[in-house]
C-alpha cells in the first residue's frame, strides 16, 4: 500500500463497512476526501455483517468491539452499502462464500440503489477485487465476498450518464473503485457533495470502475489518523485483521 496525494476536484469536493487492518500509514486527507488504499492481494479483506451471537453489529463501534473479542485490531472501518429497517441487507450479500441475501434485479425502485445501472462489489477466493454493473455480475463459488449497491459512479471509466454536473443534490457519500494498479481505492466525503463531483474523484485516480456505497449516514474509523466515527446506524462490515 502507499499513502495517497488528493487534490480538489471541480467544487470542493447501510448497509456495510470496510475495515482493514496493517501497520502501514495509507490515508492522506484532502479538505473534501477521505481516501484509503488497500491491496486485496496482502491484506486479507473481510466482510461483516453480524457477530458471533448472529445479532446485526448495527455500527463502527460494535464491530471494533467484536474483532477486538476475536484478537482483531481494527485500523480502518468505513460502511459499505444499504439496509432495510431491520438491517437486512438491500440486494446482494455474500459473506466467507455463503449467499445472506439475493442479488436485486428490478430494474425500477425508490432510491439510490435502483438509478440503474447499479452494481455489485465483490471479492473473489484468489483475492481479485471487482466492481461490476449488476447486469455483468455472474454467480460463482469463486465469490468470497460481495455487496450489492448504486448507482455505479463510473462505467469502463466514463461518469454514470444520469448523474449532473450541476446537481444540487449534495450530501455526504461513499464508494469503492478499482485503480489502474488493481488496488481498491475507498473515499468518503468530508463534506455535502454531489454524485458526479464525487465520481470525478474515482476518475481522476485512473479509476475505470467505481460504485457508490450509501450515503448520509456514511462514516469511517481511522486509528492512525485519529479519525473516530463510531456512533449510527450501518450495516455491512469488511475488515482484515492481523
Amino acid at each position: 500500500m502507499k499513502k495517497l496525494e488528493f487534490g480538489l476536484i471541480g467544487v470542493l469536493i447501510c448497509f456495510g463497512i470496510f475495515a482493514m487492518i496493517s501497520s502501514q500509514e495509507v490515508i492522506k486527507e484532502t479538505v473534501d476526501i477521505l481516501a484509503y488504499e488497500v491491496n486485496p492481494k496482502t491484506q486479507d479483506l473481510k466482510f461483516y455483517w453480524k457477530d458471533g451471537n448472529e445479532v446485526p453489529l448495527g455500527n463502527i463501534e460494535n464491530l471494533k468491539e467484536h474483532l477486538e473479542n476475536t484478537d482483531c485490531e481494527l485500523l480502518f472501518a468505513m460502511n459499505a452499502g444499504m439496509f432495510k429497517k431491520d438491517l437486512s441487507p438491500v440486494g446482494l450479500f455474500i459473506e466467507n462464500g455463503i449467499e445472506k441475501s439475493p442479488l436485486d434485479l428490478k430494474a425500477k425502485g425508490y432510491g439510490n440503489f435502483y438509478l440503474q445501472p447499479n452494481g455489485v462489489f465483490y471479492i473473489t477466493k484468489s483475492k481479485e477485487p471487482v466492481v461490476c454493473p449488476t447486469a455483468n455480475f455472474k454467480v460463482s463459488k469463486d465469490i468470497a465476498f460481495a455487496t450489492q449497491s448504486g448507482p455505479m459512479l463510473l462505467i469502463d471509466g466514463h461518469i454514470h450518464k444520469k448523474l449532473n454536473a450541476t446537481s444540487t443534490n449534495l450530501n455526504i457519500l461513499n464508494g469503492v473503485g478499482v485503480l489502474p494498479n488493481g488496488n481498491l481505492l475507498f473515499a468518503l466525503s468530508k463534506s455535502e457533495i454531489n454524485f458526479y463531483n464525487f465520481a470525478s474523484f474515482f476518475k481522476s485516480h485512473g479509476c475505470q470502475q467505481a460504485l457508490y456505497l450509501d450515503g448520509f449516514v456514511s462514516k469511517a474509523y481511522i486509528k492512525d489518523q485519529n479519525w473516530e466515527q463510531l456512533d449510527g446506524t450501518l450495516e455491512i462490515f469488511v475488515g482484515i485483521c492481523e
